[in-house]
């Protein structure tokens, strides 16, 4: 004779597969994935809707580079772009600096339509190459057939059409929109030698990218939207003072229309990130940073605000370290640190992005290289007043501004900012009840 057993369910096993985790389960157009097997060994593999499949499963190959020799084109790559571009110095005929000629005229002026045409095309065209050196000299460069298969691959899907989403899923931590296509995958019909020519060849005027190093933020729960977000300004003030008027317009756009948050201290920020409670919805940083030693490990990008004690990814992970997937800090974070010099060796950018993103982050948007504080403040105050609309997502948004200050005021150094994670993040605003017809609440 059959029994029924008196069931008590004290756990939810099922949870990971009832509860969706929000639209990051929309794949992207292309993936890339880099997985770092050894010191001598990298496995990449190429997938997607926009990229032909090969037998009904993914591209994959065994790479030539060493991991090492990929972070050293990587470092020198952004060395080159501050070399040649952001401490660009023009001199006349006799060696001594142009009369009437900023010092350092791609560090201080935004709208360099002016700058001669030549000069800019001959600067880009450098960096352009080593950019694409970088993709298929080093990363995928060399002679076995079956790399040279799938580099063709690659780079037919990047060259083929505009404006894809672009996910590369590595640990191998590389500066994918300062990396280009060579001359010929980009069409230049007229042979044009100027500097809007080059700039398609730029990933980071093409496409929409994101870079992962295994930590995804859509495993946390999905959080409902408020009504009027919560944002946050962690800055050292004496930036401010500097004659930095779009720097207070920022700080007033971020004020408006949102519960308003503002930190200078370090002991301010290590408070709330104690917090259990934090709840933000967007917390920009405008301040220092620096590349400290780490021992016999890579550098560490340190922060500082007004009180200049530093804070790094250590702090962020010690002082989240007991919250769960359940976490409310599920923030977007745009990290506008003016770095203070790379030192010998290079540093992981990526670091503090990543600690921030495994403590619940949706995703970190920031300069690959020191960054001109005048140009920072510009691209802060245009990324987030489209950011803080809440209609497009981080990734389109990063990608359309690189594009305007590229082909609005020929400047290319919105290509120098790159998303961790993020691509499909918004602002999202609980919807009125009494709309009835899919508007947001009015705030």
């Amino acid at each position: 004779m059959s029994t029924e057993l008196r069931v008590r369910v004290v756990q939810d096993p099922s949870r990971g597969f009832t509860a969706l985790p929000d639209e990051l389960t929309h794949a992207p157009d292309i993936t890339v994935a880099l997985d770092v097997l050894s010191e001598d060994r990298i496995r990449a593999r190429l997938y997607g809707p926009a990229v032909p499949s090969l037998y009904g499963t993914e591209h994959r190959v065994d790479l030539s580079a060493r991991p090492a020799d990929v972070r050293a084109a990587s470092a020198r790559l952004c060395r080159l772009w501050k070399e040649l571009l952001v401490d660009h110095r023009p001199s006349a005929t006799d060696g001594r600096p142009a009369p009437g000629t900023p010092e350092r005229p791609y560090a201080s002026l935004m709208d360099l339509r002016h700058r001669p045409a030549d000069e800019l095309y001959d600067i880009l065209d450098e960096l352009s190459l080593a950019g694409a050196e970088l993709l298929f000299g080093t990363l995928l460069g060399g002679a076995d057939p079956r790399v040279e298969r799938f580099r063709t691959y690659l780079a037919d899907a990047l060259a083929a059409t505009e404006g894809l989403r672009i996910r590369v899923d590595s640990e191998l931590h590389i500066p994918w929109p300062m990396v280009c296509l060579r001359p010929g995958d980009a069409p230049n019909p007229e042979g044009a030698e100027t500097p809007s020519a080059l700039f398609p060849l730029f990933l980071g005027h093409r496409h929409q990218i994101e870079q992962t190093g295994g930590a995804y933020p859509w495993l946390t729960g999905r959080r409902e939207s408020p009504a009027v977000p919560t944002v946050s300004l962690n800055h050292d003030t004496r930036i401010d003072r500097k004659g930095m008027t779009r720097a207070t317009e920022v700080a007033r756009l971020l004020a408006k229309d949102t519960h308003f948050v503002e930190r200078t201290t370090r002991r301010e920020l290590v408070r709330a990130l104690a917090d259990g409670e934090l709840c933000e919805q967007l917390m920009y940083f405008w301040c220092h940073g620096r590349f400290v030693a780490n021992g016999s490990q890579p550098a560490v990008l340190a922060l500082k605000l007004t009180d200049e004690t530093a804070f790094d990814a250590q702090t962020v992970r010690e002082r989240r370290r007991g919250f769960g997937e359940g976490s409310l800090f599920q923030p977007f974070v745009l990290l506008n640190a003016c770095h203070a010099g790379v030192p010998e060796g290079g540093g992981d950018l990526a670091f503090l992005g990543s600690a921030l993103i495994h403590a619940g982050a949706r995703g970190v948007l920031g300069p690959q290289i020191e960054m001109p504080q005048v140009f920072a403040a510009e691209y802060a105050l245009e990324f987030l007043t489209r950011y803080l609309r809440g209609t497009d997502t981080a990734g389109a948004i990063a990608h359309a501004v690189a594009r305007h200050f590229a082909d609005e005021l020929h400047n290319p150094l919105g290509f120098a900012y790159a998303l961790h994670c993020g691509m499909d993040t918004r602002l999202e605003r609980a919807v009125s009840p009494a709309a009835g017809n899919g508007q947001e609440a009015a705030v």
